[in-house]
């Protein structure tokens, strides 16, 4: 894993979650939703990425409880390579099916953020185990 700074993100077809967190302390925090549709949400991934300058984007990939494919998968997969082919940075596809179910026990006020947190340090639990 890149030591630094990683971005996550929440994909939802009206917002999308974000969330940053670094790899020193394996921990995230989320950052405001993005509500923003077409080129302006890349506009404002864009300026994201810009103020944390990530070494690496996250983004969650969802699936059925039974690990089956669905319409959103297909459009979150889009998105992750979108992503890498904007602004030219290593995007990490992770699996989210339970990251919104957790957001909701936490009870956060923007689930969509925290959906990204989660996703994040899953992310980073996951490489860390990896490398013991």
């Amino acid at each position: 894993m890149n030591p630094g700074c990683y971005l996550a993100f929440d994909f939802g077809l009206k917002r999308v979650g974000v969330a940053c967190g670094n790899t020193l302390l394996m921990k995230a925090q989320p950052l405001p939703s993005i509500v923003l549709q077409g080129e302006q949400r890349f506009a404002k991934i864009n300026s994201l990425i810009q103020d944390w300058q990530p070494v690496a984007l996250v983004v969650g990939v969802p699936f059925y409880p039974d690990g089956a494919t669905h319409e959103v998968t297909a459009q979150a997969r889009r998105f992750a390579r979108q992503l890498n082919g904007r602004f030219q940075l290593r995007v990490h596809q992770i699996d989210e099916r339970y990251s919104s179910v957790e957001a909701q026990r936490l009870a956060p006020k923007d689930l969509d953020s925290m959906s990204a947190v989660i996703i994040l340090e899953q992310f980073f639990y996951e490489q860390f185990a990896s490398l013991t």
